[in-house]
């Protein structure tokens, strides 16, 4: 069955209930291009929650972008230039998440990482920081563009060890490190 364009998949998952659903394999995580975490709400925010969603009126929605809008977009991310220095720093963060990647990851990834990021997120680390130079006005991806969208490309597709784990190291902690380590 062929569906409309565009076609898009966003999951959600809740971090506390597993009861009743199948968790995804690695192979299948690795798929999704970012893992968005979303904290509670502020005080405010959840005052205009609770208040919107029990008055029994229907918020007046309105789109932001049509399909179209939405295809022209996925069309123009791929045609924005990323230079081959901001390549090769993707292509290294992503090396320097795998414990056994010719000697190159540095000692804390050996010691916390069972399992690191495939050749995936350096495609996806490159195709998230095209899509935010082109929200942030820009006509290139940039260093910094890759940092910002690394925590959610990654998060997913780095599996710590035990040791890791006993020691209360998140995934996140050691991305974080990562980023501090790895030259620009």
């Amino acid at each position: 069955y062929e569906l409309d364009q565009p076609f898009l998949v966003f999951a959600t998952q809740n971090p506390i209930e597993h009861e009743g659903t199948y968790p995804l394999p690695e192979a299948q995580l690795d798929r999704f291009m970012f893992i968005i975490n979303v904290s509670y709400p502020t005080k405010e925010q959840e005052i205009n929650i609770a208040l919107s969603t029990t008055s029994g009126h229907l918020p007046d929605l309105k789109p932001v972008l049509n399909a179209g809008q939405v295809i022209q977009f996925q069309e123009l991310v791929p045609q924005v230039p990323v230079s081959e220095h901001v390549a090769k720093y993707a292509v290294e963060l992503v090396q320097c998440t795998r414990p056994n990647q010719n000697g190159s990851a540095p000692d804390f990834v050996r010691e916390w990482v069972d399992w690191g990021a495939g050749p995936r997120a350096s495609q996806y680390l490159i195709l998230g920081a095209k899509a935010k130079a082109l929200l942030d006005n820009r006509v290139s991806a940039t260093v910094e563009d890759i940092q910002a969208v690394c925590r959610q490309v990654l998060e997913h597709r780095i599996i710590l060890n035990f040791k890791a784990e006993a020691e209360i190291i998140k995934v996140t902690d050691m991305i974080e490190k990562l980023l501090k380590t790895v030259k620009v």
